[in-house]
């Protein structure tokens, strides 16, 4: 068996993985990464959200990005009925970005992948890992390529950005359920060939069916769509007696007044594709050797596009603690990488529940319209949710859930007044 000799292995050429090997190759790291796909090849996850635009850049690949010609997210738009509620990234608490794309993740993640060749990086698609042993950080992963050869890639350390692959949690036994309620997916993408002129063809939106139900619309420029619905999973596969993804999502769009007359009679340009109980959790996010990145660690709900940036966050951070590991440092994993990543973890996952619970709803369609809530709301949902500054970041536990039961007494006492 062939063996290979490098300081650090990346597994998965996703956003994580890519962030993280351009990064370490840009700060002349030895690096292989190993993706066990094709690309171009279709994922979810195609509305990203401003955090991610500071790893790009800071791992040198926001050019190649940026020639692509991505539509730009300039912030979301929340239907519910009648009602709608309007985020712009520009007016928020704190610095960062004030825009993202909305991405065919296919072309984007291809982009990235290329991008991160062009830099040196030896990226090896089509390559899948089998089996992985340690000996304290150092590593032996055992991977076989698309023709069933075998080889050993001998490293100082492993990140994993293997995403729904799961593979160390697989492989270590790291996976547990998740914290949140299940939830399903289903979407496809369309020619979007009713697209109205000017913002409102460009905008994403989430339109409320129900308080647990939601139907994401996420237009490209190329002139394509991407249209899902989110629900609990007994909802979901409800949407169809036989289970045809199709149906079920046809008859999702059905129940949008807003969009069934842009999108009820459009063919979908691929089968649905059918995401079940995607929330996940692992017991750990690194050990000696290795780290977790992404959605090899956790995922939580689409509903506020938080998947990418913590794939990117993870990813970055993991690659900059890795190279003062080799460099001779003791890291603090638990500090500087768990805790870290976790708390923002909790933030994003505070906003998840409150969505569901309708208490984050309160908030959004509550009129008049509080603009310093919304700045500060806004700030989470463009992912600074590492910034203590901002009370809705540091009071996450409490503050939505105290507003929302104050909007709820207000409207109590207003319906009892003669």
């Amino acid at each position: 068996m062939s063996k290979e000799f490098v300081d650090v292995l990346v597994i998965g050429a996703g956003p994580s993985g890519c962030v993280s090997s351009s990064y370490l190759k840009k700060n002349n790291i030895n690096v292989k990464v190993v993706e066990k796909t094709k690309f171009p090849r279709l994922v979810v996850g195609e509305s990203l959200i401003p955090r991610v635009m500071d790893h790009f850049e800071e791992a040198g690949l926001f050019p190649a990005l940026d020639a692509m010609g991505f539509e730009k997210k300039l912030g979301a738009r929340f239907l519910r009925g009648d009602e709608v509620c309007l985020f712009d990234f520009s007016d928020k608490f704190g610095e960062g970005w004030d825009w993202t794309w909305q991405v065919p993740r296919a072309d984007f993640d291809n982009t990235l992948a290329q991008e991160v060749i062009n830099k040196g990086v030896d990226l090896e698609f089509e390559t899948e890992v089998v089996g992985i042993t340690f000996n304290g950080t150092d590593s032996i992963t055992t991977v076989k390529n698309k023709n069933g050869e075998m080889k050993e890639i001998h490293s100082k350390f492993v990140i994993d950005s293997s995403g729904y692959g799961r593979v160390l949690p697989r492989l270590l036994d790291l996976e547990k359920p998740s914290k949140l309620s299940p939830h399903s997916a289903i979407f496809a993408h369309v020619e979007d060939l009713n697209r109205e002129e000017g913002v409102e063809g460009t905008l994403i939106s989430f339109d409320i069916i129900e308080t647990e139900v939601w139907l994401w619309v996420i237009p490209f420029s190329n002139g394509n769509t991407s249209i899902g619905i989110v629900g609990p999973t007994d909802y979901i596969e409800k949407l169809s007696a036989n289970g045809d993804p199709t149906e079920a999502l046809k008859k999702a769009i059905s129940l949008s007044d807003y969009y069934v007359k842009r999108f009820g009679e459009l063919d979908f340009l691929f089968e649905p594709r059918h995401l079940k109980d995607y929330s996940c959790s692992v017991k750990k996010l690194f050990g000696d050797g290795f780290a977790l990145t992404g959605n090899a660690s956790e995922f939580l709900d689409p509903v506020f596009s938080s998947g990418m940036a913590f794939a990117t966050e993870s990813g970055m951070l993991a690659a900059k603690l890795a190279i003062r590991q080799l460099n001779g440092e003791t890291i603090d994993w638990q500090k500087e990488y768990t805790d870290y990543i976790l708390y923002g973890v909790d933030v994003f996952t505070t906003y998840v529940k409150e969505w569901y619970t309708g208490n984050l709803q309160e908030l959004f369609f509550h009129r008049p319209e509080n603009e310093d809530v919304k700045r500060k709301i806004c700030a989470v949902l463009a992912g600074y949710v590492w910034n203590k500054d901002n009370p809705f970041v540091k009071k996450h536990d409490t503050v939505i859930k105290n507003l929302a039961n104050l909007i709820k007494l207000e409207r109590e006492q207003k319906q009892e007044q003669p």
